[in-house]
């Protein structure tokens, strides 16, 4: 995997090219809010309609990676949404969990599998 900047943008490619549509300073913020509210060992994916250069606008949409359960998973994703959307002048952003204990649907499964790790 290789990781370029243009234009403010970051840009990865493997087998294709694909393009992050959020600004390379809003990635640090968005692992910084991640950090502080999940805890280091939290990981982060985008995933979505962010990843596709074709598409307009949209929300964001992120997957927080646990390792293990936290006191409240519902008010864990809200509070990092809040924080990125105020950050993002009301930008909807969604926000899933997956960690041990937690049930997993097929959007998970998806984000999981075609996320992308900040």
């Amino acid at each position: 995997m290789r990781w370029t900047c243009q234009n403010g943008l970051l840009n990865f490619s493997m087998v294709h090219k694909m393009s992050i549509r959020l600004p390379a300073n809003m990635l640090v913020f968005i692992r910084q809010v991640v950090a502080e509210l999940a805890g280091p060992g939290c990981t982060v994916r985008l995933f979505g309609s962010r990843l596709h250069d074709v598409a307009k606008g949209g929300d964001v949409d992120l997957l927080l990676e646990l390792p293990s359960m936290p006191p409240n998973p519902a008010g864990l994703a809200a509070q990092v949404s809040g924080r990125i959307s105020r950050a993002m002048q009301g930008r909807k952003v969604d926000v899933l969990v997956v960690a041990p204990g937690l049930m997993r649907l097929p959007i998970h499964e998806v984000a999981l599998s075609e996320g992308v790790l900040l």
